[in-house]
């Protein structure tokens, strides 16, 4: 399925006042007490949330009418009750009348918004014989947790939910792939009705972010990371402050990072905060893929203008592209892919300059001087034939290094060490390996990174005979590699560095802007 909205390039005032679009951020509420929901309200008020999901069902014991008036007389915020039963996701188990009587109570009382489920609809609506509240708009809501249908029953389930007397529809489904999502955004660009359309899941998350281009009436923010009300909600910072929620508009272009995992990735705060600050119209997102073939084939519109592209698809993305940079081509791996004017996908490779130019400039401030590259001559050990490993090797190559591949499938290394007129080894070899002192090693594999922070490619006592330690991993900036390095005596560059020098040629290709390389520095310093 091929889902269009287009729209051109446009800029966007920078400034967390501003905003471009009429979504509301609504956060959940859920306390054992009335007065820990009161203390959630003012909180969610200091966070820019605009409306608060009151969860009575999460309540240990409550007086109806008591509580729900002071709830509503003390809120700072407009209010949304919603009593869910165990049946739809929620914790009440009681009797559905007694439910019904709660929801009423509100309603009279003078709450703005209500959510009924759309199995209990039409029951609900018999139980108030129409005496509805003006002020008070029905939310009549349907919760999918196994999966998202196709668009045509999609479709139908709206055209339900509107019938059930919907003041606004809502409906959640579940991502089993993130391209799940694009039928949902099929929907709520097209709804005639206010709609709030979300997909469950961190495959799901960027129905919660990209909202307010589809036009979604509102998203929800949990005050605390880990604390939501349905599987992969965002907190309110991070809607407002990592992915500049409020700035979003129909035309907005969409970037992200195409990886699995990838909500370790730093790339949004990088691009988004950048973009803010010169005012360019667009978001970058983490885009949680399992196949790179069908996540192009579904987001195909113009809309969605840039990807960067990392474990485990940087190979699988090059056969993604109409054209491919030679360099990129060479490598056998592509890590940005831009979307032309003419809609045809172009890929590169950034990886190779930002981590060889990091390595240089580390070389260099370790007191080597001369003309060319101070690569030249080096003997420089590669860890991992991967994507990043292939760049780097030709890399170094390309420098005037001598290049070594150490792999933990030495068919691999081999394969890669005749690609670039290299020496293979295996990983187990690595330890032993030490022909000569004052070599380069560079880490391109995963070992080493969140969670798994005690692991490291190489023993410390071999580290002794490296100049120069690089590791490609950032989460954590200091690796134990590099943390052994530097005891060991060699100078280290951080993944951050590479992560850096890389990003700035993506910048480029993505908004046609130079990169604000302070900015970028600024902004990995405080990370």
């Amino acid at each position: 399925m091929e889902f269009a909205v287009e729209s051109g390039l446009k800029t966007m005032e920078s400034g967390e006042g501003m905003r471009r679009n009429q979504t509301l951020i609504c956060a959940p509420l859920m306390a054992d007490t009335i007065d820990g929901i009161v203390d959630l309200m003012h909180k969610a008020k200091s966070k820019g949330a605009d409306i608060v999901e009151i969860r009575l069902d999460h309540l240990k014991s409550f007086n109806p009418r008591t509580d729900i008036k002071k709830l509503i007389e003390v809120c700072p915020l407009p209010t949304l009750f919603t009593y869910r039963p165990i049946w739809e996701g929620g914790q009440y188990d009681g009797d559905e009348k007694s439910r019904f009587e709660v929801l009423q109570l509100a309603m009279e009382l003078g709450a703005d918004h209500i959510d009924i489920e759309l199995k209990a609809a039409d029951e609900f609506n018999d139980f108030l014989h129409g005496n509805k509240p003006g002020k008070c708009k029905v939310i009549v809501s349907s919760h999918n947790y196994d999966s998202t249908p196709p668009v045509e029953d999609l479709g139908n389930l709206v055209a339900r939910i509107q019938a059930a007397g919907a003041d606004i529809v809502k409906f959640a489904t579940t991502a089993l792939d993130i391209t799940d999502v694009a039928r949902v955004f099929q929907i709520t660009v097209h709804s005639q009705v206010p709609i709030i359309a979300l997909v469950m899941g961190e495959r799901g998350l960027i129905s919660r972010i990209l909202c307010p281009k589809f036009g979604g009436y509102l998203t929800f923010g949990t005050l605390e990371a880990g604390k939501v009300s349905a599987p992969g909600q965002p907190t309110i910072d991070e809607l407002v402050y990592l992915y500049n929620i409020r700035l979003l508009e129909p035309d907005t272009n969409v970037f992200g990072i195409i990886g699995n995992p990838v909500s370790h990735s730093k790339s949004p705060k990088l691009y988004n905060e950048a973009f803010k600050s010169v005012g360019f119209n667009g978001v970058y997102l983490h885009l949680l893929v399992d196949d790179i073939q069908k996540i192009f084939r579904t987001y195909s519109s113009m809309d969605f203008a840039g990807f960067s592209v990392t474990i485990p698809h940087k190979e699988a993305a090059l056969a993604c592209c109409d054209e491919v940079d030679p360099v990129a081509k060479s490598i056998g791996a592509v890590n940005c892919i831009v979307r032309r004017p003419d809609g045809k996908l172009f890929g590169c490779n950034t990886d190779y300059v930002g981590a060889i130019s990091a390595i240089e400039d580390g070389l260099l401030g370790n007191g080597s001087t001369g003309t060319g590259s101070p690569l030249a001559g080096k003997l420089f050990v590669v860890i991992g034939a991967g994507g990043a490993g292939k760049a780097l090797a030709y890399g170094a190559k390309e420098k005037g290094a001598r290049v070594a591949i150490a792999n933990r499938t030495y068919d691999r290394a081999r394969e890669l060490a005749d690609l670039v007129g290299g020496q293979a080894l295996s990983l187990a070899e690595l330890d032993s390996f030490h022909p000569e002192k004052g070599m380069i090693l560079a880490n391109t594999t995963s070992i080493g990174m969140h969670p798994k922070v005690n692991e490291t490619p190489v023993s410390k006592e071999a580290l002794v005979n490296y100049m120069l330690v690089f590791d490609a991993v950032y989460t954590p900036k200091i690796t134990r590699l590099l943390r052994e390095a530097a005891e060991s005596g060699a100078r280290i560059v951080t993944g951050v560095d590479m992560f850096i020098g890389q990003a700035y040629e993506q910048y480029e290709r993505f908004t046609g802007l130079p990169a604000p390389k302070e900015i970028f520095k600024q902004i990995m310093e405080n990370y």
